[in-house]
């Protein structure tokens, strides 16, 4: 029964993931020159997307994480460096870059996952900030010092000048860019599947629930946060490399950003803890919800949005996969009771 349903979520993902991969052609053919932004959108969607499902991992063993601006800007930063002084390809820094913020979680996590709750959400915040100053204070010849450093631009389009639309061009380089964060996207949901299908699953819900309880089983709850832990470094540090290249330039306010985090940790919440489908589905929706904002409300989208969040998150304490549980729940129950009637009925007619 296992393996059955470990085939069935493996072929869901195979074909949404080959959804998506047909998502830039789709775009082109229906929008044109409108295709950049639209696909711009997607990039965004998928990277948010992996950035939650990452953060979620860590999540389903009841640790409250703060370190992911510190992995993603390790990934960023091991991805540049490595470009700037040998000229390694994407294929070679992405990888090196989840190796080098896996080093870090196993550092970090081994210090720090005996701490329980709001203890262990500031130590790993204050190992973000402790980072970003260490970047800061490299020499200027390796990082760029505070300034940071500009990365070559990833995918460049053959062709002769002028024969070909700026829009096009453009077009051409997201799709690249599309198909990277998709590959990242599907290795991300291969983790969380492999995760849910296998005995982690037990462990990891074991520990969050009761970790004394979790130790008498034969689990060992630090060896299991330590595994998720470094699980969702190497994806979030593997993420970071890939936007180093895309942006073409890292910096340690930004790409060090308690931004990051708090989109790690909000999006998986609002589409529903400790699942695959919750975060994906919420990084799709609040893209959707934040480009709406952006061009209805330029000037305080940013209020707008906070306060769709801060609503939903109230109204929906289980997130969106909640929600449809629940409606199932209700549709399930009505059916049930016209069933009950129907059955009553027709007892009384006969």
């Amino acid at each position: 029964m296992r393996r059955r349903g470990l085939f069935l979520d493996l072929l869901a993902a195979a074909v949404f993931v080959g959804l998506l991969a047909a998502l830039p052609a789709a775009l082109r053919s229906a929008y044109g020159q409108a295709s950049v932004s639209y696909l711009a959108l997607g990039i965004r969607a998928v990277g948010l997307a992996v950035l939650a499902l990452s953060w979620d991992l860590v999540a389903r063993t009841g640790q409250l994480s703060l370190a992911h601006a510190a992995f993603y800007g390790a990934g960023a930063y091991a991805a540049a460096v490595l470009l700037k002084l040998t000229g390694a390809p994407l294929w070679l820094g992405v990888p090196l870059a989840g190796a080098v913020a896996a080093v870090m979680a196993l550092g970090l996590g081994a210090a720090t996952l005996r701490l329980y709750g709001i203890y262990f959400a500031i130590a790993t915040l204050a190992f973000a900030e402790v980072l970003k100053t260490v970047v800061k204070s490299l020499p200027f010849a390796i990082t760029g010092g505070s300034v940071g450093t500009n990365l070559p631009p990833l995918f460049r389009p053959v062709f002769v000048a002028g024969e070909m639309e700026r829009w096009e061009v453009a077009f051409l380089r997201n799709r690249g860019y599309f198909l990277v964060y998709l590959g990242l996207l599907a290795l991300a949901i291969l983790v969380s599947v492999l995760v849910q299908r296998s005995r982690l699953r037990y462990a990891f819900t074991a520990v969050r629930t009761n970790e004394a309880v979790a130790g008498v089983m034969g689990v060992n709850p630090a060896r299991t946060k330590l595994v998720a832990f470094v699980i969702s470094s190497v994806i979030v540090g593997m993420l970071g490399a890939i936007e180093a290249h895309r942006f073409g330039s890292v910096n340690p306010d930004a790409t060090f950003s308690v931004h990051t985090t708090v989109l790690a940790l909000v999006t998986p919440i609002f589409g529903g803890l400790y699942t695959t489908v919750g975060p994906i589905l919420a990084a799709l929706v609040l893209s959707g919800v934040e480009e709406t904002l952006k061009r209805t409300l330029s000037d305080g989208y940013l209020v707008a949005y906070g306060v769709v969040l801060v609503v939903s998150i109230l109204f929906m304490p289980r997130g969106l996969i909640g929600l449809f549980r629940r409606l199932a729940r209700r549709e399930r129950a009505r059916r049930a009771e016209e069933g009950t009637r129907a059955e009553a009925l027709g007892g009384r007619d006969a």
